[in-house]
């Protein structure tokens, strides 16, 4: 049986364990969210020996070079020594610089980071909480305009995070985690096609902060945004957004409303680029929405937000 060892402890696992659980069953309680390599809450480095790993691609060349791993991911098949994730010693410290909540289950987060993190619209960022949870959350500031670093936490449920979330005070710390790229993101080659953005919830953050990216580098096709829940918050700041920019078009819907408002939908070109957000269901219904409208497969790019497992 391998020997897995963290810091001065050792213990033998069966061959194949999966490392998450295995740190886990030892105490060491190491966060996750998905388990699926997607919020990225479980990063491990390995100090020695090699384990099995079943989504490589999930971590950058230069991180896994150091050799960070996602616990979720990864077999025990040999002798293997890790360090888990300190968020004091291997994060980066942020302020809360301002808390606002948004129609009435929405906080908005802003945080000044110690340094300066290079981002750009559209990724997402492991958050640790004080108590050491973590969880990744869509970035909805824009880069190289504001200098605080933006989040819209989903506070309708009770949980972890945001149990700690809703405890925070202007100038408390978090830490920040890993920062992450998914499929969301703006192109300047698309400036002169049309731009469909589709949210649902707190979809809208990632959204948010691509479609005015999208407006500071003077995007030039029509910018469509479509934006389902049951409290469109931001609704205000986007009226005032499309009172400057004509070529912006929102459209607001509640849940029951959607399948209608989707079936409405009329692609004016093939050459729209479609970007969509939100729980796994709503996502599935816009694509297939989108495609049965004639949108080419390569021109929808989507995020899903997954729930803790």
């Amino acid at each position: 049986m391998p020997e897995l060892q963290v810091a001065e402890r050792r213990w033998s696992v069966t061959a194949g364990s999966n490392l998450l659980d295995a740190l886990n069953a030892e105490g060491f309680a190491v966060p996750y969210s998905c388990r699926a390599g997607s919020c990225h809450a479980c990063l491990v480095r390995c100090l020695q020996g090699q384990p099995g790993d079943a989504k490589p691609e999930a971590l950058s060349a230069d991180k896994r070079a150091e050799g960070w791993r996602l616990a979720c991911q990864c077999r025990v098949e040999e002798d293997l020594r890790v360090a888990v994730f300190d968020p004091v010693q291997d994060g980066t410290p942020a302020e809360v610089v301002a808390l606002d909540w948004l129609g009435g289950e929405v906080l908005r987060l802003r945080l000044q980071p110690q340094r300066a993190l290079r981002y750009q619209a559209g990724q997402h960022l492991v958050l640790w909480s004080a108590e050491g949870v973590a969880r990744p959350y869509s970035l909805a500031s824009v880069p190289q305009e504001e200098r605080f670093l933006e989040f819209h936490l989903d506070c309708r449920h009770s949980g972890a995070f945001c149990d700690a979330a809703r405890r925070l005070k202007l100038g408390d710390t978090l830490r920040l985690g890993e920062l992450r790229g998914g499929a969301l993101h703006y192109d300047p080659d698309w400036q002169e096609r049309p731009l469909w953005l589709l949210a649902a919830g707190t979809g809208l953050a990632p959204l948010w902060g691509i479609l005015r990216e999208a407006l500071r580098q003077e995007h030039h096709g029509g910018i469509r945004l479509l934006h389902v829940s049951r409290e469109h918050y931001l609704a205000d700041e986007l009226r005032v957004l499309a009172s400057k920019h004509p070529t912006l078009q929102v459209e607001w819907v509640t849940p029951l409303e959607l399948a209608p408002a989707l079936a409405a939908l009329r692609l004016q070109s093939r050459q729209t680029v479609a970007l969509a957000c939100g729980a796994p269901a709503s996502v599935e219904q816009f694509a297939r929405r989108l495609f049965l409208a004639g949108l080419p497969r390569n021109q929808l790019y989507a995020d899903v937000f997954v729930g803790h497992a």
